[in-house]
This record gives C-alpha cells, sequence and structure tokens, in this order.
C-alpha cells in the first residue's frame, strides 16, 4: 500500500507528467486542440506552477508518485493516476483519504468523461442537476457532490 502525504516542491515535475499524460489520453480526443496539448502543455511550464503552491495537493507515494490529487476547500479540483498503474486502487485511495481527511464533497467532471463520471459515482459521488460550459469551449461540466 501506498504512502498518501502532502506533496513537495520536488514531486512537480512527476505531477505535471501525470497530469499531462491523463489529458492527452483523455481529453485530446475531446477537444482535439493540437495547439493547446502539444506545445502550451509542457512539463516544465506546469511544473513550476505546482512548485510554487503544492500545500492542496496529495500525492501517492510508494516509492514513486504514482498519483496526485489536489482539492480546495471542499472540491476535488484534479484527481490523475498514471495511465499505465490505473485499475491498482490508487485513485480510490486518494479520493478517500481526500474525503476522510480533508472533508471533500463535491467536484465538476467533463460530462463526456464517462470513465470519471463512472468512478466518482462508484465512489459514492452523484451527478446533480448543476452543468456549465468548461471555459472557451462548447462542453459541458457536471456537478457530483457525496
Amino acid at each position: 500500500m501506498g504512502n498518501i502525504r502532502k506533496a513537495r516542491p520536488e514531486d512537480a515535475a512527476r505531477i505535471a507528467e501525470i497530469e499531462i499524460f491523463n489529458y492527452r489520453l483523455n481529453f485530446y480526443p475531446i477537444f482535439r486542440n493540437d495547439s493547446y496539448y502539444f506545445d502550451e502543455l509542457q512539463v516544465p511550464s506546469l511544473a513550476r506552477g505546482y512548485a510554487a503552491a503544492p500545500e492542496s495537493i496529495w500525492v501517492y507515494d510508494d516509492g514513486v508518485v504514482k498519483g496526485f490529487l489536489r482539492w480546495e476547500r471542499q472540491e476535488v479540483q484534479k484527481l490523475f493516476v498514471e495511465p499505465v498503474l490505473q485499475g491498482q486502487s490508487i485513485g480510490a485511495a486518494l479520493l478517500q483519504h481526500a474525503i476522510t481527511e480533508n472533508g471533500v464533497s463535491f467536484l465538476w467532471a467533463l460530462e463526456k468523461n464517462v470513465r470519471a463520471i463512472a468512478f466518482y459515482t462508484r465512489h459514492g459521488f452523484h451527478l446533480t442537476k448543476d452543468r456549465r460550459l468548461e471555459d472557451g469551449t462548447d462542453e459541458y461540466l457536471v456537478r457530483m457532490e457525496r
């Protein structure tokens, strides 16, 4: 079982790498924005932001960082696991930790991200009637609550 701990500045590049792999795998097929996903979205620039403000990020670390969860107040803002390691309960452990230790109770998921919605549903979240457009797109986010 991995250790869930607060992120440290030295985790920033690994966190950025995990996020970018997930964005390209899960969101590029929906948005098809080459400029953003392959030019703007780069590990060094994303890592700088994470290194400067790691306080609301928790990582799953069993010798190597395999996933992370970012939260603010009671909202899950990001939850990503290294794609080749998904299905090993890493995301479930991170989410349960955030619920138990930080009281997270809601999140916004991309409506077309059916895998994420199914994951959160299995872990006690349910869809609400709230929807909003993802900034700068014509795709919707849906609110899920516990």
